[in-house]
């Protein structure tokens, strides 16, 4: 299959991960943020009022329903570790002690003060803290718009590569705006990415295109934004 997308660091594909995957073979880890099967976005309110504003992202109905137990079991196959947020979210996934947790600093709102992972990481409960919401964002999102109503940052997918150890290629097979890979190429690993929605895989080629992230240059992160 062409890829949508390939650098020397990233691959992407855009069509169904079920297809797609076992043409793959194996990778170091799954690294991934399914849908939780929660209606996300369907009231126009997920992803803050910064995404819910812009008709561009309007509701879908992506997020209906988690993906059947017996795919996520297929994608863990294929990689030796394997890293799955909203894994509180989906029936049958095996006991482990790794644990990880991303503490938003949510405050006083109706959105989820935490987001867990599911891991099969040989270590204990772990915590990343990073504001994602309101007006003292932390990291990536203190200036960069967000391009995906369930975008998780670019610092938190570089974190859980690094719990993950000597890793050298990466699987996510529901890439969304494609920001595995944008951490994966930051860190020099090789990702594949796939996203069965073009606009995404589109937005997602996009942030490959982009040189390292820079957090701390205000200007970089507006050029990256308006280009």
């Amino acid at each position: 299959m062409k890829p949508y997308y390939q650098d020397e660091y990233v691959t992407i594909y855009h069509g169904d991960c079920r297809e797609i995957v076992p043409t793959l073979g194996r990778f170091d880890l799954l690294l991934t943020d399914p849908p939780y099967g929660i209606g996300a976005y369907a009231s126009g309110t997920m992803g803050g009022a910064g995404v819910a504003r812009q008709s561009r992202y309007e509701a879908t109905t992506w997020d209906a329903t988690a993906p059947p137990r017996e795919d996520l079991d297929a994608l863990i196959a294929v990689a030796e570790k394997s890293v799955l947020w909203g894994g509180n979210y989906y029936d049958g996934n095996a006991a482990a002690k790794g644990w990880l947790v991303w503490d938003k600093l949510t405050g006083s709102n109706t959105f989820a003060d935490c987001e867990l992972a599911w891991s099969n990481l040989d270590c204990a409960v772990r915590k990343f803290t990073l504001r994602w919401q309101g007006m003292l964002r932390g990291g990536e999102a203190r200036l960069a718009r967000r391009v995906h109503p369930t975008q998780k940052p670019v610092e938190l997918m570089s974190w859980c590569i690094g719990l993950a150890g000597d890793v050298q290629t990466i699987l996510d097979p529901f890439a969304g705006s494609g920001t595995t890979g944008r951490a994966a190429k930051d860190l020099g690993r090789k990702a594949v990415l796939i996203e069965r929605e073009e606009r995404y895989c589109e937005i997602a080629a996009r942030r490959m295109g982009q040189g390292v992230l820079d957090f701390g240059t205000a200007n970089t992160l507006r050029d990256r934004e308006s280009a």
